[in-house]
């Protein structure tokens, strides 16, 4: 799994990864506690002594201006008031209602890179406070009980998230820009300008060959609906791309005076350089940015300038195609060929396509349930969490597999552990292969928690389900089971958004998300109270088998 130059870790529980590569907007894997240097004391002891018996005299003769000039720039900036807005539960909306345009930072104290970025965040609070007009930046303490609401209503999942508020918050954008406070100070200079920048001469276009993805829209005038939906647009999507606009084509790269008017014309270094389109309904600028943005084939490897298409490959909900093959072996080039054809055979089919180099991918390996002994392979995963494999495929097997899939002739893979053979713990253990027996066919009242082995709630919460499980070991009609996450695919009843996610399911098939409390009393309470009786259930299929009731037939004169 690509590892993250910034890592995030979720709030409010544990939530799983929504794709198999780490990003700088995906969570890290595991349980994270607060940072702490990897340095031993006793090491870095040693290092200040070195230093301190090397510069010791130089430094009491050379450095006294010096260091008498960095305590009293530190004693004025210490005696400066922060320029970072501190918002809460109590005054956030006033603040968002306030400022037309506001950045706001969700953190946590305990967060290394919050940590890292506060110095940051404040010199850019600085520097933009003497902006014309002042651009804000505020933080919020998402780690605080009474903040959390707010977290969970702007969908925090993650520390730091940063957020652009526009119009009192009828707009809200997720900040996709640098770290560092020039970065920052750059990036939102532009977010508060124009959505869409005119290009009035050939040296204003020279920015749209900087090997970046560019929208421009080249218009007769700047008026009519063509116009108006392309800023609509533009607003809508300013935090990813850049847009201009223009009445002269001919001032663009590769442009054409003669061009017909109106026309989007999207810049991007890879594929064919260049696409129009000329639909300007909202939603049809929208699916054309998107589909044209991305790589026909998205290739998975180390090359860093990769990694963005990999993330919005994965973020996708269009059926993905993959294949996984070493690099560095004879067959690749063949591999290659005959993958690039397919995808321009299929090119209609709504299915986006990647290759992946086995060592790199190990991660998308992980979250599949794949094996390195199955590649050369191909996998599809489909709209509704379906996955196809081809193991050990060839290269003239391709075209023929994927046709396949596309006319609907593939059984579906499923990753799952082995079916445990002694499943005698107080709390069962489910796998994918058999949690519907257990669930849904058993005839009974279950509790099934959906866990990852790394996560902290799920490891405080094991030992208390153990302790309700006991407790209800005599009621033959009560189950409390088990599900690793991670290793098994997680079947659509249920939807699982974080770790632990708890469900409870009557003989009935009644299903409901378990939001109860989490001592063993109350879990234990919970499922006594909620239970289906024998008689119970067997009314309620009844009822739910009959068919819905008609209103008698009445003879019209």
């Amino acid at each position: 799994m690509v590892q993250s130059t910034v890592d995030r870790v979720h709030v409010g529980g544990s939530k799983p990864p929504s794709a198999p590569i780490k990003t700088r907007a995906a969570p890290r894997r595991r349980r994270v506690r607060p940072e702490k240097s990897h340095r031993s004391p006793s090491s870095a002891m040693a290092i200040s002594k070195v230093w301190i018996s090397l510069l010791l005299a130089l430094a009491v003769v050379l450095s006294a201006p010096a260091a008498r000039a960095e305590e009293a720039a530190a004693a004025e900036e210490a005696a400066a008031p922060e320029a970072v807005l501190t918002l809460h539960a109590d005054n956030f909306d006033d603040a968002i209602a306030q400022h037309p345009f506001i950045l706001v930072e969700f953190y946590a104290p305990w967060c290394g890179h919050c940590k890292s970025l506060a110095p940051e965040y404040e010199k850019a609070a600085q520097l933009l406070s003497k902006h014309d007009p002042a651009i804000v930046l505020a933080k919020v303490d998402a780690n605080d009980e009474k903040n959390k609401p707010l977290a969970g209503k702007y969908e925090v999942q993650g520390f730091p998230t940063l957020k652009i508020f526009r119009n009192g918050g009828k707009s809200i954008q997720e900040y996709k820009g640098p770290r560092e406070a020039e970065g920052i100070v750059e990036y939102l200079k532009k977010q508060v300008g124009p959505a869409s920048k005119e290009i009035k001469a050939p040296e204003d276009a020279t920015y749209l060959e900087d090997g970046k993805i560019h929208i421009v829209g080249v218009f007769t005038e700047f008026s009519g609906p063509e116009f108006t939906n392309f800023l609509e647009v533009a607003e809508k999507l300013r935090s990813d791309y850049d847009f201009g606009h223009t009445v002269h084509a001919n001032h663009l790269p590769r442009g054409d005076a003669a061009v017909e008017r109106p026309v989007v014309r999207l810049f991007k270094p890879f594929d064919e350089l260049v696409v129009d389109s000329k639909d300007f309904d909202v939603s049809a600028l929208e699916k054309f940015i998107d589909a044209s943005s991305t790589p026909k084939v998205v290739i998975f490897d180390k090359n860093p300038d990769n990694h963005p298409y990999l993330l919005k490959f994965f973020q996708s909900n269009a059926p993905k195609a993959m294949l996984f093959l070493n690099f560095s072996t004879g067959p690749f080039e063949s591999f290659k060929s005959a993958y690039y054809g397919a995808v321009e055979e299929f090119s209609g089919k709504d299915v986006k396509f990647l290759i992946g180099d086995i060592e790199s991918s190990q991660g998308a390996f992980q979250y599949f349930g794949l094996k390195v002994d199955q590649a050369p392979l191909i996998l599809i995963q489909d709209g509704d969490s379906k996955k196809f494999l081809k193991e050990h495929v060839e290269a003239g097997q391709i075209v023929a597999w994927l046709k396949d899939y596309f006319d609907g002739k593939l059984t579906p893979f499923r990753k799952s552990e082995p079916i445990p053979e002694a499943n005698n713990e107080p709390v069962k253990v489910v796998v994918a292969d058999n949690v519907h027996d257990v669930v849904f066919k058993s005839g009974k009242n279950v509790l099934i928690e959906f866990y990852a082995p790394w996560c902290g709630h799920c490891k405080k919460l094991a030992p208390i389900l153990d302790e309700a499980a006991a407790t209800l070991q005599s009621e033959e009609d009560v189950v409390i089971a088990k599900m690793d996450a991670t290793e098994n695919d997680v079947p659509g009843e249920f939807d699982v958004q974080g770790y632990p996610t708890l469900y409870f399911v009557t003989p009935s098939g009644k299903k409901v998300s378990y939001e109860g409390g989490r001592t063993a009393d109350e879990i234990v309470d919970y499922i006594r109270k909620n239970k289906e009786t024998a008689g119970q259930a067997a009314a309620a299929t009844e009822k739910a088998a009959e068919p819905a009731a008609t209103e008698p037939l009445k003879d019209e004169l």
